[in-house]
């Protein structure tokens, strides 16, 4: 574990992340920085480029992966010119990954260790000491030609290199203090997001997992799992039953009992997954 880091000129920080146990994660990763104050959150892009426009922070934290804003798009629409330094969280294939490091972009990897977030920090904290906003600015816009010259290389992938009946997990080994525990994925019953950690429900067990709970998601089978809401995954096969509510909304009843609530939005893609009542 580095050290803490000595307290200097206050850093004001904006977080963007379109889900709410990523941005505590966040929060966590920033707390033992005393010289750091989290000016915002934001939700989306459209909400970071509003809030940047409006009173523009030393440094945005910010997801490349959102739905209609990405990160992409957030420095498009802001300008690379006007756009504060930035700290990239990303879960890309390699030529992206590529493309940050050719134009000195700074970016962590999801999900992140405290140390290697530390790393990244560090080297923005001297960037922004050493007034290289300019040029900062060029490698934002440089690397946003970068990757429109190279269709889709925005998009995560999985690597071609990986067949695609082995590309999911099948297993996960969850740290218990000084051990490690095997859970076998198909015996996942559902999924929940705890904060900057996901809770995996096997039966009547419970396992705390260090990972966000969308990092977790693209390793799983989408044929075997679906996102029912902002915080819950379930193993399909474990659906015993979806019950309508009055507003419109759902819940799904797993095998355990258990219910779970449906999102307006994902109840299309859970009917598309079970298909739709008759």
């Amino acid at each position: 574990m580095t050290n803490a880091p000595s307290v200097g000129p206050e850093l004001r920080v904006l977080i963007v992340d379109d889900e709410p146990p990523a941005r505590a994660g966040l929060r966590h990763l920033l707390a033992r920085h005393p010289d750091v104050e989290i000016c915002g959150e934001c939700r989306n892009g459209a909400e970071a480029i509003e809030a940047i426009r409006r009173d523009p922070p030393g440094l945005v934290v910010l997801d490349v992966q959102m739905p209609e804003y990405d990160g992409f798009e957030v420095v498009r629409q802001v300008g690379p010119s006007l756009m504060p330094p930035v700290l990239f969280l990303t879960a890309f294939d390699q030529f992206a990954l590529k493309a940050f490091e050719i134009h000195a972009v700074d970016y962590v990897l999801k999900p992140c260790s405290q140390e290697r977030f530390d790393e990244a920090l560090a080297r923005a904290r001297q960037r922004i000491r050493q007034s290289e906003l300019a040029a900062i600015g060029q490698r934002l816009a440089h690397l946003l030609q970068d990757l429109e010259a190279k269709p889709g290389a925005g998009e995560p992938v999985r690597s071609s290199a990986v067949p695609a009946e082995t590309a999911f997990a099948e297993r996960f080994a969850i740290r218990l203090g000084n051990r490690s525990s095997i859970v076998e994925v198909r015996d996942i019953d559902w999924i929940e997001a705890d904060d900057y950690c996901c809770s995996i429900h096997v039966g009547a067990e419970t396992h705390v997992m260090r990972e966000s709970l969308r990092a977790l998601e693209g390793r799983l089978n989408p044929l075997e799992f679906v996102r029912i809401h902002r915080s819950a995954i379930v193993n399909v096969r474990r659906i015993r039953e979806v019950h309508g509510t009055a507003g419109g909304e759902a819940l799904v009843v797993l095998h355990t009992g258990i219910q779970i609530p449906v999102s307006r939005r994902k109840r299309a893609e859970l009917e598309r997954r079970i298909g739709r009542p008759r």
